[in-house]
């Protein structure tokens, strides 16, 4: 009986399947997981997986934080720098220093200079301009280095005339109180009356120019110069009145320039007001 059973089960086909422990058998379906039913994941893996999740997010944090606090140092620097570059100049400016006052636009020696030195700011550094200025309390004044009336005119009085047209200190006041005290000297009729044909294109420079304070020595210097020379300033006249009758229409300036052609007219004489009437018609002359 044996033997026919096994005989049996070889014609049948089956065969005897190993079978290893914990691994199910083939059709064995109590192992599969469900459709509706999560898989277990073992308490190590698990962990593992919080673990790894944690450390990135940490990483990313702390990038984060890093890349912020780069942001702040930079934003801290760049208003450190701001401030310090523009931090005097508004101290200057809500507090202006006494010295301000008696020293308007000083050239600062260690600045960078934007364009050449003029000819006069050239000459009067190297020594041209035979006198120095003094600080007073009160107010400046020049120091010559000889007496004035031992001066030749040619070229100092020239040159003075071409530093009217200065817009800083101390070129301003050096070439304005120069050019006037010059023409203060016994014997200056003589040495500034040969010179007019070249002092007259110095000072129509400086009464066209754009500067209203440039305009305000030019015109001061041309009544001084006519205080001297008087109506041998007649000849030349004319070359400066369009100038001044420019100027005129600006309200600002009507009353020195009328000022101050009344005062050529009263060293020139009749020859001088009738061209000054050529040239500006509305002027009132004096004798009116």
């Amino acid at each position: 009986m044996r033997l026919t059973s096994l005989r049996g089960a070889a014609r049948s086909g089956d065969r005897a399947k190993p079978h290893f422990p914990g691994i199910p058998a083939a059709g064995d379906r109590s192992g599969e997981v469900g459709r509706g039913s999560r898989a277990k994941v073992p308490p190590g893996v698990g962990a593992g997986v919080r673990v790894a999740a944690g450390e990135r997010r940490g990483s990313c944090d702390q990038r984060t934080s890093s890349s912020m606090q780069i942001k702040h140092r930079t934003t801290v620097q760049q208003s450190n720098s701001s401030s310090s570059t523009s931090s005097p100049e508004t101290a200057r400016k809500v507090h202006p220093r006494p010295s301000d006052k008696l020293n308007p636009k000083t050239i600062n020696p260690f600045g960078e200079q934007s364009r050449a030195p003029s000819a006069f700011a050239a000459i009067y550094s190297k020594g041209g301009i035979p006198c120095r200025l003094v600080h007073g309390s009160v107010k400046h004044r020049l120091q010559w280095e000889c007496p004035p009336e031992n001066l030749p005119f040619d070229p100092l009085l020239i040159t003075l005339a071409e530093g009217l047209r200065e817009t800083k200190h101390p070129y301003t006041f050096v070439s304005k109180e120069g050019f006037r005290e010059l023409l203060l000297v016994q014997g200056a009729l003589e040495k500034a009356v040969p010179l007019l044909p070249r002092l007259i294109p110095v000072l129509k420079a400086a009464l066209v120019h754009m500067d209203d304070e440039v305009f305000a020595r030019g015109l001061n210097a041309l009544v001084q110069l006519s205080i001297v020379v008087g109506p041998s300033l007649n000849d030349h006249l004319k070359h400066l009145l369009t100038s001044l009758s420019k100027r005129l229409r600006n309200k600002k300036f009507k009353e020195p320039i009328t000022s101050a052609l009344q005062k050529l007219e009263q060293h020139g004489g009749n020859g001088s007001l009738i061209i000054i009437k050529s040239k500006i018609p509305t002027y009132c002359s004096i004798c009116c």
